[in-house]
């Protein structure tokens, strides 16, 4: 039986990492208490989290096969070039102008055709992002283009 490898390892890998972030932070973090919560306590509840979604992944997959994973290059090229896009256009375009264009770079190879649904998700995730991390968590991200 061909077992579910990338998950397995992926799930694992994933606990290891919220495991070690949890303890980590136990060990140098005051806890506090749930009324009055120390600088540990958000860090070491993520890392715990992390730690059983690890297992929520690895552990239905040891009784899971599975076929070995494809490769497509060019989803595989479009989804580098959009994250490399987003890099290096988010000072000149800001976070709405830059989101938008690598959402629409990254569904270029998807099978579906046409374009008015790459353009309402560009849209869809540009305002997403923009609340998420513009309005919601405050960050001082340039939102517009610069016109200058």
């Amino acid at each position: 039986m061909q077992r579910d490898w990338p998950d397995i390892f992926g799930g694992l890998l994933l606990a290891i990492l919220g495991a070690g972030a949890a303890l980590w932070a136990a060990m140098y973090y005051d806890m506090g208490s749930l009324r009055r919560m120390g600088p540990g306590f958000f860090p070491v509840l993520l890392g715990a989290a992390l730690f059983l979604l690890g297992l929520v992944i690895a552990l239905p997959a040891l009784a899971r096969s599975a076929e070995p994973p494809k490769i497509e290059p060019a989803t595989a090229l479009a989804v580098l070039a959009a994250i490399v896009i987003f890099a290096l256009s988010l000072s000149r375009l800001g976070l709405a102008g830059a989101t938008a264009i690598t959402v629409l770079v990254a569904s270029l190879p998807a099978p579906r055709k046409g374009w008015v649904w790459r353009i309402v998700l560009a849209l869809g995730v540009t305002v997403l992002t923009v609340l998420v991390f513009s309005v919601g968590l405050r960050m001082t991200l340039p939102v517009w283009p610069r016109l200058s």
